[in-house]
């Protein structure tokens, strides 16, 4: 298929994105499906200033499918950006609301020079690959014209230089079954189903605001005493941080997912490399993620086992969300766990290993229809983790809430571009 490209290309925006008319999600990617000519002329003003660009001169031009595939993770790479410098602002090492990083050193030490570091990866790996895709005669992506969400008017937030915001963080439904997925024996991509650890819904992970959360509120200290129960504001500020943890896993592991699953598709070996090398960081942040979120949900932010008594727990007093101890066998009920996970197998209860807070790394389990465990990372089918999925997934968390009908047909037309990728480079 012979493309045509556009020299006068424009930032992707609501003025070049009126696709879509209506709030149903699912007619907005209903229309944009079959619409590949949208993806001609993606592109931004002014893209030469982008740095590295001569990098690769001189090198073959790119398959369409691999430029489709790289321009979807592009603006995954801008969304992921967007949302960690949120984090970075407000919690970051130079974060600056001050309660908040001080709830975030109660989950570890380390939480403030992580997000800072989390932040830095994904704005070089947005960098890299729009420089790439330039070098090989290919137009960069850009989401700047959707930039207008109002983020966090907490201190800290939203510094003058950042004209708006592509993310919603101020009330997530975070999806924590991830939890689940990498202690079972079973896979996804074969059928599995998981069910939530925590209902995380409509939940805020950054400060919204300083009449919700003073900046100077004073940290929780661990663990609480029932009979002097912290403020309520020290408890939504913990909350918060809490649920940022749980966000955090739950975006890295979608990513961890992602990167694998679209390197099947491309045709360039060179292409094929850089999504190795950059989901190989992906994953990396996942296991760090994984591991530090473990701390919400055991001693000494959660009661020890045996604690009952409810001024012991960090409960969100707005969103009545509750972290407890998963250590202890009085809080791991979960009637949506599958058979083959309640069962016990050789060497532990499998209840148990469902529910163990520090059990981080994946755990053997089914893969390619083989009857030998394998541990893996999970899911890795275009169906559950490709870049339609992960789109669908990141709306379904309310990650673009009040983002524009235009935004959802750019990223969508990436998505299913990307996803049609073929190795043999017939698209």
């Amino acid at each position: 298929m012979k493309r045509q490209k556009n020299s006068s290309t424009a930032l992707l925006s609501d003025t070049n994105c009126r696709e879509v008319a209506g709030d149903d999600l699912a007619l907005r990617w209903r229309n944009v499906l079959g619409r590949r000519s949208f993806l001609h002329g993606i592109g931004v003003a002014g893209a030469a200033a982008l740095p590295g660009t001569a990098l690769f001169a001189g090198t073959k031009k790119l398959s369409e499918g691999d430029a489709a595939i790289l321009k979807f993770l592009a603006a995954a790479e801008l969304i992921e950006s967007d949302l960690w410098s949120q984090y970075n602002d407000l919690g970051g090492i130079n974060g600056g609301n001050m309660a908040f990083k001080a709830a975030l050193a109660n989950i570890d030490g380390d939480m403030s020079q992580y997000i800072t570091d989390n932040t830095d990866d994904e704005l070089s790996h947005a960098a890299f690959i729009n420089a790439y895709l330039m070098s090989k005669g290919e137009d960069p992506v850009s989401l700047d014209g959707f930039r207008k969400l109002p983020g966090s008017a907490a201190t800290g937030a939203n510094p003058s230089n950042v004209p708006g915001r592509l993310t919603e963080l101020r009330f997530l439904n975070v999806d924590t079954s991830y939890y689940f997925r990498y202690r079972s024996t079973q896979n996804p991509d074969l059928g599995a189903m998981f069910p939530q650890l925590l209902n995380m819904m409509n939940q805020p992970t950054i400060p919204i605001s300083d009449t919700d959360t003073d900046p100077n509120t004073a940290a929780i200290n661990f663990p609480i005493n029932p009979g002097s129960p912290p403020t309520s504001e020290q408890l939504r500020m913990q909350a918060i941080a809490n649920s940022a943890a749980f966000h955090f896993g739950m975006i890295e592991q979608g990513g961890s997912s992602l990167y694998p699953t679209l390197a099947q598709q491309v045709t360039s070996v060179e292409v094929l490399r850089i999504l190795l090398s950059i989901g190989g960081v992906e994953i990396d942040h996942f296991s760090l993620w994984h591991d530090k979120l473990g701390n919400t949900i055991s001693p000494p932010l959660a009661p020890a086992n045996g604690v009952t008594n409810p001024n012991a727990f960090v409960t969100d007093p707005k969103t009545k969300l509750t972290f407890p101890n998963f250590d202890d066998p009085a809080n791991q009920h979960n009637s949506g766990l599958s058979a083959a996970d309640q069962t016990n197998d050789a060497t532990e209860t499998a209840g148990v290993r469902m529910f163990q807070h520090n059990l981080i790394l994946a755990e053997p389990c089914s893969f390619l229809n083989f009857n030998v465990p394998c541990s893996v990372i999970r899911p890795t089918s275009t169906a559950n983790s490709g870049a339609v999925a992960a789109v669908k997934g990141l709306t379904a968390s309310n990650l673009f809430a009040n983002q524009s009908q235009g935004f959802f047909s750019a990223v969508m037309a990436l998505a299913v571009a990307a996803d049609q990728a073929r190795r043999d480079g017939k698209d």
